[in-house]
């Protein structure tokens, strides 16, 4: 296998091409170097080609064209610009909507489902998502449509009985999401102030981005003004991990309960699964891929029903003990062996 991307893959048995960074999240869908896709190509005549970012799949079927290459190509649909309102309305991501770019990014997503023999997605919730956006273009996926979720990190995996949380007064509740608007953070900073009223819990937040380029604060400086409000509250703490996976893990270790994202278009969520590994039960809003996926106790629909789950995750032992079971248990179908599996059968 060859990656080709800015940065190394990290595993010497990997082949590495280095691309250049995108200046921004829409360059890096409209900037494909055809020239440079035709040189690879020819350099290294795959049998399967995996276009990570689904909306250079249309450059890289032109590249296999004009590369004389019969490569399978899949795409994987690791973000989806879009999301359904309980209407059925078709929502696009504000996140990439700056100056009305929002619909030329859906039309090159669409456009990338349509180059693609295989389209993969993480979960059932984004499969119904990306089904119905394709159908609304007038393209149907039919067999392409794969389901493969992330594989969790088994650097983060622990058996609930190994793992000792603080609970009663005192309990940690861990939000460890970016804290892009988009994401839903403005509710987050409204539910921190509700969960902390008490003093009963404390949070830690994780600070995923630190001090970012001016040009990413140009498009999106919600997270500093995020980091601000939160950083004013009371039982607050603003933790980085600062790219260390043992410290990551010693701050998830060390907590009670993780909370989930308010992001409306959430078709997989990383940092929940990074919680649920080490047997962290996770509260989180009934919307997208988090109903599908987290125990329907765990779901709330009001910041009161919250407030009153956490409490009882830190107080009622039986309760967490049940649900850091079911946490954990719910991750064991994401070790990366099995979603090797599953990835490598859509490539066959």
């Amino acid at each position: 296998m060859t990656v080709a991307a800015p940065a190394a893959a990290g595993d010497a048995r990997c082949g590495f091409h280095q691309t250049k960074v995108p200046g921004t999240k829409y360059r890096a869908r409209f900037s494909a170097d055809i020239d440079e896709l035709v040189a690879l190509i020819r350099a290294e005549r795959p049998d399967a080609v995996v276009a990570n970012q689904i909306e250079e799949a249309p450059a890289i079927r032109t590249a296999l064209l004009e590369a004389g290459s019969d490569a399978l190509l899949a795409g994987y649909c690791h973000y989806l610009p879009f999301s359904f309102s309980g209407g059925g309305q078709l929502l696009l991501d504000p996140s990439l909507n700056d100056a009305g770019l929002g619909r030329p990014v859906l039309l090159a997503f669409v456009a990338g489902l349509a180059a693609c023999d295989r389209v993969m997605v993480h979960s059932s919730t984004a499969a119904s998502w990306v089904s119905a956006a394709a159908v609304r273009m007038t393209l149907d996926l039919g067999e392409k449509l794969r389901v493969v979720p992330a594989p969790r990190d088994d650097r983060l995996v622990c058996p609930p009985a190994t793992i000792q949380p603080v609970s009663g007064a005192g309990a940690i509740g861990i939000y460890n999401h970016r804290l892009y608007a988009h994401y839903g953070t403005e509710q987050f900073v409204h539910l921190a102030r509700d969960l902390v009223a008490s003093g009963r819990l404390r949070l830690r937040v994780m600070d995923l981005f630190g001090r970012r380029r001016p040009e990413r604060q140009g498009l999106d400086n919600s997270p500093e003004k995020m980091r601000e409000q939160l950083s004013t509250l009371p039982h607050v703490q603003i933790v980085s991990d600062r790219g260390d996976r043992v410290r990551y893990k010693n701050l998830l270790a060390g907590a009670c309960f993780g909370i989930a994202p308010f992001r409306p278009g959430c078709p997989w969520s990383m940092s929940v699964i990074d919680c649920q590994g080490m047997g962290l039960p996770v509260i989180s809003p009934r919307l997208g891929w988090l109903a599908e996926h987290i125990d329907a106790e765990l779901c709330f629909d009001t910041p009161a029903e919250a407030v009153t789950l956490a409490e009882r995750l830190a107080d009622d032992d039986e309760f967490h003990a049940l649900h850091a079971k079911r946490a954990y248990a719910s991750t064991a179908g994401f070790a990366p062996a099995l979603v090797a599996a599953r990835y490598l059968e859509v490539l066959s």
